[in-house]
């Protein structure tokens, strides 16, 4: 019989993977809370269950198991929900990360306390039970600081701590973020922001993705912290990038996972590589989807369904064939109601746009940035080399007009 992978996500995102599983011959199930998710219509079976709600999932992913098809594998992509994964794997006997590691993954404080304990460099962090702890950090270590919940995702409530920004205000808002509501402070680190995206085998760690993170709009936004995009290939050394790869490697091992993919949140700073965060899933944002495979020539969402049903990957599956530019820009309108979005037609059949794409339509009111699912619409573009695929995003977001009016 063919075997059935159960992808616990049905977003946009999830999309390329969900077609690629089907491409490789599997049945493919898609759990999502929202029935009108474009995952679902993508799937042999779906299954209504939020990806946060792990006792749903883990219900329905058991009982489609017993008494539809037997599940072979469960994975996530683009979406932040590796509890649930782990869950549903433990309970069925699929191949998965330890629940602890997941538990680890999902707790930016307990995570950064096992990294610690296991020799891997962080930033300076601190939970925050109160306003008053907060203010009475910023006495202490001054500022810049880094606020956010300990248990959220996407940048909501994630904020710098600078002058002019109020403790109190800072505190409510990021606890406002947490499902458990929970709050911590860390340093702010300078240095080269970076994403990574690993893949360990049996504790080897293999990092085909590499990516230089761009916040040239931190002041704009400030004191939220919105990304706007990345580039590969990076601009840092190859010593440089090795020792980055390596500690996301080391920090995904640290929290208990042999095999599985770790997503990392990286800086260089000027005494070495920290670790921010990282994550046990495959990454949104059209990287591990599109990003990755495009610069690379690594199939890494591949490589990593594999995994999810217990085939073998190789180390030389994980090696880049290429180091193609490609870069990622997004659309920032102005606040308001948006009249008319122009200019998208004729990047159709441009062969360097690799996709390009909006959350917003004609008639919605668009808010300034406050975390990136607030971000207007995105373009991934390709080139010879980083610079020219960088050049080609942003003559595309100034080609395209987002109009608004003010409500």
């Amino acid at each position: 019989m063919t075997r059935t992978l159960l992808v616990v996500s049905g977003g946009a995102e999830a999309v390329p993977g969900i077609r690629l599983a089907k491409r490789m011959g599997l049945h493919v199930v898609v759990s999502d809370g929202s029935a009108d998710a474009p995952g679902l219509t993508e799937a042999d079976d779906a299954l209504i269950a939020s990806t946060y709600d792990v006792a749903a999932t883990v219900a329905a992913a058991v009982e489609y198991s017993r008494t539809v098809r037997r599940l072979d594998g469960v994975m996530c992509i683009a979406a932040d929900v590796p509890l649930t994964v782990a869950s549903v794997a433990a309970a069925i006997g699929l191949p998965g990360i330890p629940l602890e590691a997941a538990r680890l993954a999902a707790d930016k404080i307990a995570m950064k306390e096992r990294l610690t304990e296991q020799g891997i460099p962080v930033p300076w962090f601190s939970a925050v039970a109160s306003a008053k702890a907060v203010r009475d950090v910023v006495e202490e270590r001054g500022l810049p600081l880094v606020i956010k919940p300990v248990d959220s995702r996407g940048a909501r409530g994630v904020l710098r701590l600078i002058d002019g920004v109020n403790p109190d205000w800072a505190f409510e808002h990021a606890r406002s973020w947490s499902p458990t509501g929970r709050v911590m402070v860390e340093e702010y680190l300078t240095g080269a922001q970076l994403s990574t995206e690993s893949l360990l085998l049996d504790g080897v760690g293999h990092t085909p993705g590499f990516c230089d993170r761009n916040y040239e709009f931190l002041a704009r936004f400030s004191p939220w912290i919105i990304e706007n995009g990345g580039e590969q290939p990076s601009a840092l050394s190859a010593a440089d990038q090795r020792a980055v790869a390596s500690l996301a490697e080391r920090a995904g091992a640290a929290i208990g996972i042999s095999t599985g993919v770790v997503k990392g949140d990286m800086v260089l700073t000027p005494s070495g590589p920290k670790v921010i965060e990282v994550a046990a899933r495959l990454s949104g944002g059209w990287f591990s989807t599109d990003q990755i495979p495009l610069a690379t020539g690594v199939d890494l969402v591949g490589a990593a369904i594999r995994v999810a049903v217990g085939d073998p990957v190789h180390g030389e599956d994980l090696a880049p064939a290429s180091h193609r530019g490609v870069a990622i820009r997004y659309f920032f309108p102005e606040p308001g109601r948006i009249t008319e979005i122009s200019g998208a037609d004729r990047f159709q059949q441009v062969p360097w746009v690799h996709r390009l794409g909006f959350a917003v339509g004609v008639g919605q009111v668009v808010k300034a940035p406050t975390d990136h699912t607030l971000r207007a619409g995105f373009v991934i573009t390709s080139g010879e080399t980083r610079d020219e695929a960088v050049a080609r995003a942003y003559e595309v977001v100034s080609a395209v007009r987002i109009v608004t009016i003010p409500t």
